[in-house]
């Protein structure tokens, strides 16, 4: 099994990212921070520079070098990492979706919204984790990701403690 963590949106708040890196530094193979995040993201790599982590700018990002969005594979699966503001996320996903199925991606990860949102449509993953920091709507919260030694995926909300 792989494991994916899913964060975004933490605006500044460093505890709750650093909390969710330390108590999953052993179970994860991968951490992703969607965007509007960079000052915390530069502090938690100052302080595990090995951290497998990529890390995307986010509409409130300024001057990063952090790229708007990803495409990667983790346990065979293609995955696209968007923040969400440059496909119009708070208006719908479709044009997310539409993009990750014309790449032949098999999950989309978004964030902007603050609103977690956990689904398959049409075989294909979606998942905004929410905010740890600053949610909307809902419990502080973050996405975890296992892709399964059969090809399977299992995606959910996880709340902070």
């Amino acid at each position: 099994m792989k494991r994916l963590i899913v964060v975004s949106d933490t605006h500044g708040s460093f505890s709750p990212f650093y909390q969710i890196i330390t108590d999953h530094l052993q179970d994860c193979d991968l951490f992703v921070h969607l965007g509007d995040g960079r000052r915390e993201v530069e502090d938690v790599l100052a302080l595990h520079p090995e951290l497998p982590l990529v890390a995307l700018r986010g509409n409130c990002d300024f001057c990063c070098g952090f790229s708007e969005q990803e495409t990667f594979f983790l346990g065979g699966k293609k995955i696209l990492a968007v923040h969400g503001h440059t496909f119009g996320v708070k208006g719908g996903t479709g044009r997310l979706e539409d993009a990750a199925r014309r790449a032949g991606c098999d999950v989309v990860l978004y964030g902007h919204t603050h609103v977690a949102d956990c689904r398959t449509e049409e075989g294909l993953t979606i998942l905004n984790p929410g905010s740890p920091s600053c949610p909307r709507g809902g419990p502080r919260s973050f996405g975890i990701v296992d892709i399964l030694e059969d090809g399977g995926i299992v995606v959910h909300i996880a709340r902070m403690r």
